[in-house]
């Protein structure tokens, strides 16, 4: 169902597009889901392979995503994506000027981890991840470890800085546990934040038909992740989370991500055209695995599917998007530092996509 929006808060479409052909759209042809034969051969030793896609093997439970060069490409272009979402921010908490201990959840490619490590020198920066994907060649407060998060930390209590997790998505089964685990080592002070997006498809001008691949798509989506052990609409619990373990400051943005480039507004109409990218070539990886062992398809029936919701990706006239979360909170505690930049959190957050 479309959501009941007030008029600022509703992305305006570029009319340009309206009643225009979907095949007009000559630039989004459709790539091959399979991965290549060098990105098999260069990441077979870390992991097993399903479907001509490599996942990781590591770690207690299985992760739905692969971890092949497709998908590390896709997310480094994701963290482009993501970027100019925040409006040229990495994160949104408002943490110490220097902080000393940051943790990065789940870093996959390091490319966030990488970052932040070069806009805070005096920290030393903890990438994390259950496969061995990222660079070797990195700033030198930067490193990597392989480590199963939703596992015993082993790491020192009281410690971190910041803690960081995003995109976790068909990685976690027990958010509570892991937001735990955080506040116990996270610094008096420190600051944890989780982004994601939920995968719950949304319209606030009823462009989407009520039969649309897209709809099917997100309904089977939202099935497959509850069977899965992984359900995509857990960001919107982690606010409550938060609050029960007993964080401060515990402030959600939801900000809306177009799934083309239909906004008129030319920041969500780039962050749409990344999506579009994102949805075209990335789509089979996120979900062959996931609606094979979840709703008990072939991979054909998968690759089927698929080639109607991604014709309808390109339809500039559906105005469609997804909501991505972002939760920050602060544990109680902390030094005068930590507290000036508690001093900074908005009590209200204003609606990101209201342009």
């Amino acid at each position: 169902m479309a959501d009941q929006q007030s008029p600022e808060n509703v992305i305006q479409p570029d009319e340009r597009w309206d009643n225009a052909s979907v095949d007009d759209d000559e630039g989004a042809e459709v790539a091959s889901s399979g991965s290549s034969l060098t990105s098999i051969t260069s990441s077979v030793l870390h992991g097993r392979v399903e479907d001509g896609r490599v996942y990781a093997v590591y770690g207690k439970e299985e992760y739905g995503m692969p971890m092949d060069d497709v998908e590390l490409d896709r997310i480094d272009m994701c963290h482009a994506k993501y970027f100019a979402l925040l409006e040229k921010k990495r994160f949104i908490a408002p943490i110490a000027e220097n902080p000393q201990k940051i943790l990065d959840l789940g870093c996959g490619t390091g490319i966030w981890s990488i970052d932040v490590a070069d806009m805070y020198p005096s920290a030393d920066v903890l990438g994390v991840d259950i496969a061995a994907t990222q660079p070797e060649w990195v700033p030198p407060n930067c490193r990597f470890e392989l480590d199963d998060i939703e596992q015993e930390w082993a790491w020192r209590e009281n410690s971190f800085d910041f803690v960081f997790a995003r995109d976790l998505i068909l990685a976690i089964r027990d958010w509570p546990r892991l937001v735990d685990q955080i506040y116990t080592h996270l610094k008096p002070g420190g600051w944890a934040e989780f982004h994601c997006v939920t995968g719950l498809l949304r319209c606030d001008d009823n462009t989407l038909p009520e039969d649309s691949p897209m709809r099917k798509f997100a309904d089977a989506l939202y099935e497959s992740t509850k069977i899965f052990g992984t359900p995509i609409d857990d960001p919107t619990r982690w606010k409550g989370w938060f609050e029960d373990r007993g964080y401060d400051d515990v402030t959600e943005v939801v900000y809306k991500m177009p799934c083309n480039p239909w906004p008129k507004d030319q920041r969500l109409k780039l962050i749409g055209a990344f999506e579009m990218e994102n949805l075209l070539y990335g789509l089979s990886g996120m979900v062959t695995r996931l609606f094979v062992k979840a709703l008990k398809w072939s991979p054909e029936q998968v690759q089927v599917f698929l080639v109607d919701v991604r014709r309808e990706i390109k339809n500039r006239n559906l105005h469609v998007y997804w909501p991505y979360y972002v939760v920050y909170a602060r544990k109680p505690g902390g030094s005068s530092s930590t507290e000036k930049a508690r001093s900074s959190v908005p009590k209200t957050v204003p609606e990101p996509s209201a342009i």
